[in-house]
């Protein structure tokens, strides 16, 4: 493929988005304004609030961050032609192992105990997403309504486990807490502060390094490697797939897996990043739906996912200048939602097409 096509198909991918993010914005507007309040006010707080200044940009990267490894779950299974509605879940099983990892492993030192917690979590979100994998490769069940279920389920086990075997008062007999026991300090993430003094402010940490360091690993999985072919051959057309010797059954599991290891990192680099900890409540984070977003805008792209989860990122941020300056918090979430809308209304309008040749083909 010469650098022309290249190009081309570049552009072809990014032009809608691009258009769908602009709209959202103009749409946004309206909102505002009906709301009796002013746009150019209303933006500059977002952007202001997010970007202006290193402690405001160390903030956003610390909400792309768990962004970025959901956006690459949610992508990765699309790849494989599987909705993994369930990040939610994982992301919470993986705080959860990550917990227990820190707990268990205390003693390790911390060139041995970040590794752990890290591993740990990503297998939480492994395990976890392996059970629709299997329902769905083995008895042809749903992913969807599977990993739905699994979403609630998880969160009532991380609840059960916080009260019953991590809470801070089996060890110390005191009254029983709302929350899990600490990671160690020796088993956290580095503060991105430590290299960079003007992030002193700011909590991001070294999760965000991995996220990307992640990002271009998948992105090598998925188009350089014979793994990645048939995880997309699967994707593309599963009987053509089975026709060329891959194994359907084979690629669901490992791409639900894969999917689900994406998911719990985001949990285990927030909780050994960030909160230490992991509290009883009764919703979880928001960071696997939210993922769904971010696959979409970055078109199940690795690399597009990057560029999703900092623009998600900067909304998450902003949104909190916003609501300062007497903008409704609302209108972050309505933006949001434009731009998912728009995002499918592309796949709609590329279907329909397909969709009417068959039914002439059948007439």
């Amino acid at each position: 493929m010469n650098k022309d096509n290249k190009f081309k198909i570049f552009v072809d991918n990014i032009k809608f988005p691009l258009l769908a993010i602009f709209l959202s914005f103009i749409i946004g507007s309206i909102f505002i304004i009906a709301a009796g309040k002013s746009p150019l006010v209303a933006y500059g707080a977002l952007f202001s609030g997010s970007l202006f200044g290193v402690p405001r940009i160390g903030e956003t990267l610390l909400k792309t961050t768990p962004l970025i490894f959901t956006g690459l779950s949610i992508a990765f299974a699309f790849r494989a032609g599987l909705f993994n509605i369930g990040a939610e879940g994982q992301v919470v099983m993986g705080s959860l192992f990550a917990v227990i990892a820190g707990y268990i492993f205390r003693d390790l030192p911390g060139i041995l105990l970040v590794p752990m917690i890290m591993i740990f979590g990503g297998l939480g979100g492994a395990i976890w997403a392996a059970i629709p994998g299997v329902l769905k490769a083995k008895l042809g069940v749903h992913e969807v309504i599977v990993t739905i279920m699994l979403n609630y389920m998880a969160l009532f086990v991380s609840n059960y486990m916080i009260i019953a075997v991590l809470n801070p008062s089996i060890l110390s007999g005191t009254e029983r807490k709302a929350y899990s026991v600490l990671i160690p300090e020796h088993g956290r993430l580095m503060q991105l502060t430590d290299i960079i003094p003007a992030f002193e402010y700011s909590s991001v940490n070294s999760g965000l390094i991995l996220a990307i360091v992640i990002a271009f690993v998948i992105y090598f999985l998925l188009f350089k490697t014979t793994l990645g072919y048939e995880l997309r051959s699967v994707g593309n057309n599963p009987y053509a797939a089975e026709y060329g010797g891959i194994s359907i059954s084979k690629n669901i599991i490992l791409s639900m897996v894969i999917s689900g290891a994406l998911a719990g990192l985001a949990g285990a680099t927030t909780v050994a990043g960030l909160t230490f900890k992991i509290d009883q409540a009764s919703s979880s984070a928001g960071y696997g739906f939210t993922g769904i977003a971010v696959a979409l805008v970055g078109k199940n792209h690795p690399l597009g996912v990057l560029i999703s989860a900092l623009l998600f990122g900067i909304l998450a941020n902003g949104a909190r200048k916003m609501q300062l300056a007497g903008i409704p918090s609302e209108i972050v979430g309505i933006i949001q939602g434009i731009i998912i809308i728009f995002i499918a209304g592309e796949a709609i309008l590329k279907y329909l097409p397909s969709l009417k040749k068959n039914k002439s083909e059948v007439a």
